[in-house]
Order: C-alpha cells, then sequence, then structure tokens
C-alpha cells in the first residue's frame, strides 16, 4: 500500500490524496507519482509533440512537479522562473497550474505561508475560467497549509462543494480524497467518531472509483481510526485482511500499535521491527520522520 501522499507523525501516520486532473490536456496520463524521474521523462516526450504554448507550459509546470517531489525545489523554482514571463500570454490553465507548483513546491520546501496566497489565487482564477478540477485542487491545498484543523474542515469543505455540483468527472473524483482529508483534520481536532464517519464515506467513494489501491488504503484509514476509539478487536480484523494480502510497512507499523495498545508486546515487538525495515528504506516524501523510525526500531527488541 503506497497513498499519494502522507504526513506522519511519531506513532501514526496520516494520509492525503490526491487526486489527478483532466482537462485540455490530459497530464494524468503521464503521471505516476510512485516514479516521478519517469513520469518527467513521460513530460519531456510529450513536448516533442505540443499543439500549442498552453500545452507546452502546462508540461512544463508538471516537469517542475516531478522535481518538487524529488526534493529538488531548486530546480523546480528555476524552471517555474522560466515560465513566469510567458504567461502574461497564456490561457487560464497554465496560469493555474504555474500557482499551483509554486505553491506546492513551497509547501513541500516546509514553506507553507509563502504557499498560501498562491493556492488562495489559483482557486480565484480557476473558478473563474470554470476549470473546476484545478479550482478544487488549489482548494485543497490551501486546506493543507491551514495549522487549524477546523479551517482545514471548511476549505476541505468548500472544496466538496464545488466537486459535487461539477459536471466534470475528475473534479467529481475528488469527492473521496476530500472526504479522507476532512476525517484527517476531525481526528486531528479530537472529533473521532465524526472522522471514522468520514473515513467510511471516503471507502465508498474509492469503491465507486475503483482504484484497488486506495481501496486499501481506504481501509487503512478506519482501521487506524478505530484504533483511536479503542475498538482494537474491528481494527484487527481490518489489518490482519490487509496482511493477508500482502503488507507494507504501515501495515505492519498498525498491527504492532494495536498489539501494543492491549498490553500484547511480545506479539507487537516483531512487528514494529517489519515496519522499521520497511519504512526506514522507504524512498520517497512520504518516508517517516527520524524520530518515528527509532521509536519503531526500540519497540522491537
Amino acid at each position: 500500500m503506497k497513498p499519494t501522499a502522507r504526513l506522519a507523525a511519531a506513532g501514526a501516520a496520516v494520509f492525503l490524496f490526491l487526486p489527478l486532473e483532466v482537462l485540455a490536456m490530459d497530464v494524468a496520463t503521464l503521471w505516476n507519482f510512485s516514479d516521478p524521474a519517469a513520469s518527467e521523462a513521460a513530460f519531456r516526450k510529450a513536448l516533442g509533440s505540443v499543439a500549442n504554448s498552453d500545452d507546452e507550459l502546462t508540461l512544463q509546470t508538471q516537469i517542475a512537479r516531478t522535481y518538487g517531489l524529488r526534493s529538488r525545489f531548486a530546480d523546480a523554482h528555476a524552471l517555474l522562473d522560466e515560465i513566469e514571463p510567458r504567461l502574461a500570454t497564456a490561457g487560464a490553465e497554465p496560469r493555474v497550474r504555474y500557482l499551483l507548483e509554486r505553491g506546492r513546491t513551497f509547501r513541500s520546501a516546509k514553506a507553507p505561508e509563502r504557499a498560501r496566497p498562491l493556492f488562495v489565487e489559483g482557486a480565484t482564477r480557476a473558478h473563474a475560467a470554470g476549470l473546476d478540477a484545478l479550482e478544487v485542487d488549489a482548494l485543497h491545498m490551501i486546506a493543507l497549509v491551514e495549522p487549524d484543523p477546523e479551517a482545514q474542515i471548511r476549505w476541505s469543505r468548500e472544496a466538496l462543494a464545488v466537486a459535487s455540483r461539477s459536471a466534470d468527472p475528475a473534479a467529481r473524483n475528488w469527492d473521496a480524497s476530500l472526504a479522507n482529508n476532512i476525517g484527517m483534520s476531525l481526528h486531528d481536532a479530537g472529533r473521532d467518531d465524526e472522522a471514522l464517519a468520514s473515513f467510511q464515506t471516503a471507502l465508498a467513494a474509492r469503491q465507486r472509483i475503483g482504484d484497488v489501491a486506495r481501496i486499501r488504503e481506504a481501509h487503512w484509514m478506519i482501521a487506524w481510526t478505530l484504533r483511536s476509539l479503542h475498538r482494537h478487536d474491528e481494527a484487527m480484523a481490518i489489518l490482519r485482511r490487509l496482511e493477508a494480502e500482502g503488507a507494507d510497512g504501515y501495515v505492519y507499523e498498525e498491527i504492532a500499535e494495536n498489539l501494543a495498545a492491549e498490553q500484547k508486546l511480545d506479539a507487537a515487538r516483531p512487528y514494529f521491527g517489519k515496519a522499521w525495515r520497511l519504512l526506514s528504506a522507504e524512498p520517497s516524501l512520504d518516508r517517516p520522520d527520524d524520530e518515528r523510525l527509532a521509536r519503531l526500531e526500540r519497540l522491537s527488541h
């Protein structure tokens, strides 16, 4: 199980899922978020057959995004700097995508205060141009840079309202990600019963969309919340099924946390060990921080 984006804290994981947009140029077909370098190659290949300047600029923004996903923030900003002067005569889509990728680069580099106004402007421009999927994307990014869970919920619900009334399937299919993110913010606000309901809504949306990997992740989120509610038997029933289907480090970690919460420390140790070995080898930005990894390693003994 490998979510598109994950924020993590010691002893817990936060999943934030980002659906793909399908607008004038279907950049979604070129994206492989698990391999940003391969995505860059696909975008560069597509540059050889672009039909117009707007499509070229759109592809360049996505190349910048691949840099951000690899923590190459200076490269991302340099490319966006090259793009910026050409936006004065560009259409709405590349302008919005420029704002999104500039903002995402700042956010990934731990500068959310610089990212937020870019996302706000992106949402405004996308709304004016009728680019529903990009408007939802921008609104959901505003939520991600808000420090307050209640503000996060408000922005995510605004994004969900745009998605729900849109005729664009790419915008409507954001409902699964947004329900997940609302659930995470509800959890952060200490509202775990409401969070569980939101994660169950996200699961239903994932099942409608039919993405098997995301469906597994949605089940994981439900199990994670059940642990917070001290409903360990229900959580373990989900996790054991995920383990049987082929577990990753996050499933092993969650099994270990449930066992430890029930004082089954001898049973928990090997699962903490499996989680530590797999998660410490995680190559992407999703890799847990050093403090969390050290805790997993310590609890494995």
